[in-house]
């Protein structure tokens, strides 16, 4: 059958996909993509953010509710559970980003896991449901930025999250609740209509809330069409619709189920090693290089007022360029100061965006040093990008190193086990080491779990943790094991 709209093409892929589409590479990747979306929500608990979201949600109520991650003592709506847990997955930057750039599995996990409980008396989730409708999810975002080349580019007018992942969010939470076709277009239109957040609030408190707001929007969305509310049939088709988010936007129609491929299959995800700016990284590893020539590992770097400047060679990409730094998010969209925090102290993990290493004096005085150089051929892509940093002494010694692919990017791709011990080390500091351990096993073989409520049960966490023993060696291990991540 002919399709008549790009639209009509996406509500066919999201009520047509099963699970015998998916492969198993992208069960793989998914369930790595799951674990560690999962570990950044419950790090992400502790934010000052989280805490204001959360504190404002809880003006909600409903006979019909979903977990907060790690919160045993209260439940929310399932559309503001998704919020406050996508906001928790955002608050820190430490989410999985995908190329063309996005952010993906913040918008569309917390849908499932809220919706999976929100009706329990109706039908029961497994953990195949929960994969599926993941990759639906993931699949939609993915294949909407493929129809722009402004999308490949790191973003400058509005955060990619807060537009593709509202429709992915709708996709998945259509597809996991098994709406009908037309349901399934009407489903994005409404989404369409909740879409959008601009780049100017990069690097505030107000950043988090565009994967939250993709979180719940998505499901309000699902939840109207539904209803039988209804939007454009054409909304994925028309300059109008979607276009008005792209200057060069150029839709699709879909190739058909029977000669579906995954873009997961083609394209992994970057992880990251700490929690800040993807392209941070790039200047992470650039800078540990050149630390090596400027003092052994774990000693203190030889006197700032020794070097004349630090040159960074980089993509110029305007709100991650921020000399100065004042706050702990800003300092996540600095260039500069992840450049300084790693010639300093060797490595850059959580502690490094306190406010007080933040303003230390010496890292205040290696900002004075910086300056920025952006190279013709160092274009704001993911995938293509690279920093290069010198440090000049004043006694004319140069040294000069680049990163072209990180330890975590998707050409270099986490170890499982390095995966795993950054969820162990973000989820030990809500959960207990058992329940940690119990999450870990059960996000392992997901395509087996029969009921996902035993995932939700874990996610409420119970208590602070018990075995403070064990929690001991994981707050010991923190630094050294992101060490590790970050020098690789």
């Amino acid at each position: 059958m002919m399709l008549k709209s790009v639209t009509e093409s996406f509500a066919s892929l999201i009520h047509g996909l099963k699970a015998g589409h998916l492969t198993a590479p992208v069960i793989q990747r998914s369930k790595r993509m799951i674990l560690d979306t999962l570990g950044a929500g419950f790090l992400g608990i502790s934010t000052e953010v989280f805490h204001k979201v959360s504190q404002y949600s809880k003006i909600y109520s409903s006979n019909t509710s979903s977990t907060v991650w790690g919160q045993s003592d209260y439940r929310l709506p399932p559309t503001h559970a998704a919020f406050v847990n996508g906001v928790a997955i955002h608050s820190m930057d430490f989410d999985d980003t995908w190329h063309p750039a996005t952010h993906p599995s913040g918008a569309v996990l917390p849908v499932l896991t809220a919706l999976s409980e929100a009706f329990p008396h109706t039908r029961k989730f497994s953990g195949l449901d929960l994969l599926l409708a993941f990759n639906v999810g993931v699949e939609v975002q993915g294949r909407l930025m493929h129809f722009s080349k402004e999308a490949k580019d790191i973003p400058k007018r509005f955060h990619p999250p807060s537009v593709v992942g509202t429709l992915g969010s709708a996709a998945a939470a259509s597809k996991f609740l098994g709406l009908s076709l037309s349901k399934c277009q009407e489903a994005l239109a409404i989404a369409a209509s909740y879409a959008g957040a601009p780049m100017a609030n990069a690097a505030t408190e107000t950043k988090p809330l565009h994967v939250g707001n993709a979180a719940r929007h998505g499901i309000e969305a699902t939840f109207l069409a539904m209803l039988g509310l209804q939007g454009s049939k054409q909304i994925l088709d028309l300059e109008r619709g979607m276009g008005a988010f792209y200057v060069n936007y150029s839709p699709k129609v879909l190739p058909s189920l029977d000669s579906h491929t995954w873009l997961l299959d083609q394209q992994d995800v970057a992880f990251k090693s700490f929690p800040a700016h993807l392209a941070t990284h790039w200047v992470a590893e650039a800078a540990g290089a050149v630390r090596k020539h400027l003092g052994p590992p774990g000693r203190v770097l030889i006197p700032a007022d020794h070097i004349e400047k630090i040159v960074l060679r980089i993509p110029d990409v305007q709100y991650v360029n921020r000399p100065y730094p004042d706050s702990e998010h800003e300092a996540r969209h600095s260039f500069q100061y992840v450049a300084c925090a790693m010639l300093l102290d060797g490595y850059v993990t959580l502690s490094s965006f306190h406010k007080a290493q933040i303003h230390r004096p010496q890292v205040r005085e290696l900002l004075r040093k910086v300056e920025l150089e952006h190279p013709p051929d160092n274009q704001p892509n993911f995938n293509t990008l690279y920093c290069e940093i010198s440090v000049i002494l004043k006694d004319g010694a140069t040294f000069t190193e680049r990163s072209d692919t990180f330890y975590g990017h998707w050409r270099k791709p986490l170890r499982q086990e390095d995966l795993q011990e950054k969820f162990r080390v973000n989820a030990s500091r809500t959960l207990s080491f058992d329940t940690v351990e119990s999450l870990m096993k059960i996000v392992e073989k997901l395509e087996d779990l029969e009921d996902c409520s035993v995932l939700t049960t874990l996610l409420k966490g119970s208590s602070p943790p018990a075995e403070s023993s064990k929690y001991t060696e994981y707050n010991l291990s923190i630094a050294p094991s992101l060490l590790r991540l970050t020098n690789m």
